[in-house]
């Protein structure tokens, strides 16, 4: 694993003083209040582009816009592409250090359905705490609690302005990192980042620095300033049980006939028990131990469970008693669909002729999609089932007694930074120092890439979420709440000029 040696502030004046990220904060902080307007216009601006990561016009005119915003702070900005691909934006303001940090952000957002928005998804407005429309343009001040609705004004446009803002910030107190500071804006993150490895494999010099920030998802429900350390894996998988050719008679044919929605309720049932424990033989073998410092971590999450099972309307949860983010750091089998037959007013006396489920599996490190997938089908075999990869034929469908068709899906390992690195423990104290103490995650539940970014030497990888947690996600009427992005920008402002040296 890559040793990451921190940096020591640098000034326009040379300076043996360390920085101080209280005061830089302060300093960000009265910049901002400044300059407010010019933020969101920025961001307004940004987030009114369609971003899309199949609408490639759109998306280079979103690149085009990143390499407008960057070489207007004097970074030196170039678009590593790939054919058919957007592409992915570097911007680079160099220090002569030794040592690079990339923070990474991505420019595309998720579909949208505009009949389930308030307002048109691709024209930014701004809401009061009430819901109602505010001319943000012609306020005297705005109030923090304000959103601002888009699709990817926060997921991921936000924490790319914030970051920008951060060095406007900087700039006006003539300060400037003393570590090369590295932008890299990924343009179809949403989709999965289908070519991500790609990307890395051709241009490691741009690609591959000495440490990564990711700055994606969400702060802690509880508001308070997030560090994430790693995220779950994931593959995903899709069985079909069979019945009879044709749907049958269930008073006639029932108890004789095998019924394909009982067998694949069965099949699920063995492979997890209520409190959500994997019973797949071998499963745990190989789980990676929860260490001293992640428990110190987990301990300290603030408390909302509570909360959550009110808001969920959930009257008990699963994982016989553990807390949420423990039970974060083990696999998970999920159920995410079934289907079988007619339900409610176009339920029939049927044997249905087959079932579907789709189902995903969260990894944890030392779990890959490759290691499970035999443990997986030979559970499957010891319930009696015969596994097939594509449509059975009426053949084998009269001579073979269970019939189990298996399509796995694509999938990625687990990644995880130790939460004693110096870069763990130095990003987590200038934030507290700068008044943004931050809950300190040793996973989150979501499964991202994260695990190519430490290829190929393990380099420290550490996720810095800044965006509202109730943001709307993914889904319609995604919004930004003001106050995390001027957090955002005290934070970005601390860590550029406080990371020390050594």
């Amino acid at each position: 694993m890559k040793t990451l040696l921190l940096f020591a502030i640098a000034t326009v004046a040379v300076t043996t003083a360390v920085a101080d990220p209280a005061a830089i904060a302060r300093d960000a902080r009265a910049w901002r209040v400044k300059h407010e307007q010019k933020v969101i216009a920025e961001l307004a601006e940004l987030a009114a582009i369609p971003c899309l990561a199949s609408d490639l016009p759109n998306i280079e005119r979103n690149a085009a816009a990143l390499k407008t915003l960057c070489e207007k702070r004097g970074l030196t900005v170039q678009l590593l592409r790939l054919e058919n691909v957007p592409p992915i934006v570097v911007a680079d303001l160099r220090a002569g250090a030794d040592k690079t940090i990339a923070f990474y952000a991505h420019y595309d957002g998720q579909p949208v359905d505009p009949a389930r928005w308030k307002s048109d998804p691709w024209k930014p407005v701004m809401r009061d705490g009430e819901g109602r429309d505010v001319d943000w343009r012609k306020a005297k001040a705005l109030d923090p609690e304000w959103r601002l609705f888009a699709r990817a004004v926060s997921d991921d446009k936000a924490p790319i302005i914030a970051m920008l803002a951060a060095l406007d910030a900087l700039r006006a107190a003539n300060i400037k990192p003393a570590f090369n500071l590295r932008f890299v804006f990924e343009g179809e993150e949403e989709a999965g980042s289908p070519h991500l490895a790609e990307y890395l494999s051709k241009y490691p010099d741009a690609l591959r620095p000495d440490a990564w920030i990711l700055c994606d998802g969400p702060v802690h429900q509880s508001r308070r300033a997030a560090l994430f350390f790693g995220a779950r894996g994931t593959t995903d998988l899709e069985l079909t049980t069979y019945g009879p050719a044709k749907g049958l008679h269930d008073g006639h044919y029932g108890n004789w006939v095998p019924n394909p929605a009982a067998a694949m309720a069965q099949l699920i049932s063995s492979m997890r028990d209520e409190q959500g424990r994997i019973l797949i033989d071998g499963f745990y073998d190989n789980v990676q131990p929860i260490s001293a410092a992640e428990r110190d971590a987990l301990a300290a999450i603030p408390n909302i469970e509570g909360e959550l099972r009110q808001t969920f309307q959930i009257g008990a949860t699963e994982g016989s008693g553990k807390p949420l983010n423990e039970l974060l750091m083990m696999p998970a089998v999920n159920v995410r669909g079934l289907e079988s037959g007619q339900v409610r007013e176009k339920a029939a006396n049927v044997i249905p002729t087959h079932a579907h489920a789709s189902i995903d599996f969260r990894l944890v490190p030392n779990l890959t999609p490759e290691s499970i997938r035999p443990l997986v089908e030979r559970h499957f075999e010891s319930r009696g089932y015969t596994i097939v990869r594509g449509e059975p034929d009426a053949e084998m469908r009269r001579t073979t007694p269970k019939l189990l068709r298996v399509q796995w899906g694509a999938g990625y390992p687990a990644a995880r930074t130790p939460l004693d690195l110096p870069l763990s423990r130095e990003v987590s104290t200038i934030m507290a120092t700068a008044g943004h103490e931050p809950v300190r995650l040793p996973t989150i539940g979501g499964s991202i890439p994260m695990y190519l970014f430490q290829q190929p030497n393990g380099t420290p990888t550490i996720g810095l979420p800044i965006v509202n947690h109730d943001n709307n996600q993914h889904a319609a009427d995604e919004n930004l709440r003001l106050q995390n992005l001027w957090d955002g920008i005290e934070i970005f402002a601390a860590l550029f000029a406080g990371l020390p040296s050594k």
